[in-house]
């Protein structure tokens, strides 16, 4: 069946796929040097938390301007221009030292990635029928995993041999080679003349929604649905934003991993979080294929999540570095199978003319959250010296998140443009 349909909306998949990994490549970069350079420059903890602040509010900023921006010019000059930005502004990050220009320079960082998962979602919308679309964010949302598994194993490797500058120059140009690719294979499923017309029907087999109507931002908000998968994205975002930027601090600190060690813990969270992303897609795709209703499905799926984040608070009570790692990558593994389904319910509920808008919206909350918690973990960790309470917060996040999705976020109902 699936040769006779084709298999071309899967190449736009691997597109998005090692979009993400970039994504995530260039921002983790000044999370595995974190040590080195707080070391070299003397950033104090609050310094620290005040530059991841920078990129978390440039990637709210971005969030909430890019899905509009998306929804009007199209996902493929919208991945152009926000490619560009996010690769040159990583680049920059080579010519700095104070925490002012670092902060600078994430800012421009957070404005070019925060359009790729707005992008994502809605080129899956675009080119996947609703029963595969699951599938489809879980494997580009692996991306994330595979740059978060590449860079602890190359940017030490690059910053020892010739210096940290190179490890930022090296992700920053591998957007451009992307690009490459992204600019001679993608068109709209109508517009692109390499797919065969039983795939473009397979592609457009659910009822068609009216292109030409926008859904105003009054209406946006005005949807408790809205107001949910905001909750949820607030709560459960900046969790994802500490494993990011403060592991590597937090195995230095706590276990005295160098950045010639630093590899080997990351590399296993990170792989098995991969095996979450794919694993959360699948489960809520087969409780659908059972006949269960896939809003129920997916919030089933991220219920079962959340109860794998809570042993994360005993992280704090280990002195066993890989006992903490396996419970810090069973938190990973969960978060993404998570996220699969979050980003999934958007493109179910919504009309396509509008899921850029509303991941947008969603994610500047998500981004709101993590401007928040980055300037927390600064100031919780200078006053304390200690990770529990980060992580006793991050061990609920996730149940609270699903509470708000069960409360505000009805089985059966479809928002319809008025």
């Amino acid at each position: 069946m699936s040769a006779k349909i084709g298999n071309y909306r899967w190449r736009i998949v691997v597109l998005l796929f090692f979009a993400t990994t970039i994504n995530y490549a260039d921002r983790q970069v000044l999370g595995i040097l974190a040590p080195q350079l707080q070391a070299q420059f003397g950033w104090s903890e609050a310094d620290y938390g005040f530059i991841i602040m920078a990129f978390q509010a440039a990637y709210a900023i971005g969030l909430i301007s890019m899905g509009t921006l998306l929804d009007k010019i199209g996902t493929r000059l919208g991945f152009i221009v926000s490619v560009v930005l996010m690769s040159v502004a990583g680049m920059f990050h080579a010519v700095f030292s104070t925490v002012a220009a670092f902060a600078v320079a994430r800012f421009g960082l957070g404005i070019g990635a925060s359009a790729n998962f707005p992008a994502a979602v809605k080129t899956t919308a675009e080119w996947f029928p609703k029963k595969e679309r699951a599938m489809a964010t879980g494997l580009f949302n692996a991306g994330s995993n595979l740059g978060a598994i590449l860079t602890p194993l190359v940017v030490p490797v690059i910053a020892l041999k010739w210096g940290w500058q190179w490890a930022f120059i090296s992700a920053g140009a591998l957007g451009f080679v992307w690009l490459f690719f992204w600019i001679i294979t993608y068109r709209k499923p109508e517009e692109n003349h390499k797919i065969s017309i039983a795939e473009l029907s397979y592609i457009l087999q659910d009822e068609k929604e009216p292109e030409t109507q926008k859904l105003p931002w009054k209406a946006i908000v005005s949807y408790k649905q809205t107001w949910g998968i905001c909750l949820a994205r607030f709560l459960t975002d900046p969790i994802w934003w500490f494993f990011l930027y403060w592991l590597p601090k937090y195995l230095n600190s706590n276990y005295h991993i160098d950045l010639t060690r630093i590899g080997l813990p990351l590399i296993v969270i990170y792989v098995v979080s991969i095996g979450g992303s794919i694993f959360g897609g699948w489960l809520s795709s087969f409780l659908i294929g059972r006949g269960k209703n896939p809003l129920a499905a997916r919030k089933l799926t991220i219920f079962v999540m959340a109860l794998l984040v809570v042993p994360i608070f005993f992280t704090s009570f280990t002195s066993n570095v890989w006992l903490a790692v396996a419970l810090i990558s069973m938190a990973t593994f969960a978060h993404q199978g998570y996220a699969a389904n979050i980003f999934t319910i958007v493109s179910d509920i919504y009309p396509k003319n509008a899921v850029g808008s509303v991941t947008g919206l969603s994610g500047f909350a998500g981004a709101i959250g993590g401007v928040l918690f980055a300037g927390a973990v600064g100031l919780i960790l200078q006053i304390t010296g200690s990770y529990y309470v980060v992580f006793a917060i991050a061990s609920m996040a996730y149940l609270l998140c699903w509470l708000s999705l069960y409360l505000l976020v009805p089985n059966n109902q479809k928002i319809e443009i008025r």
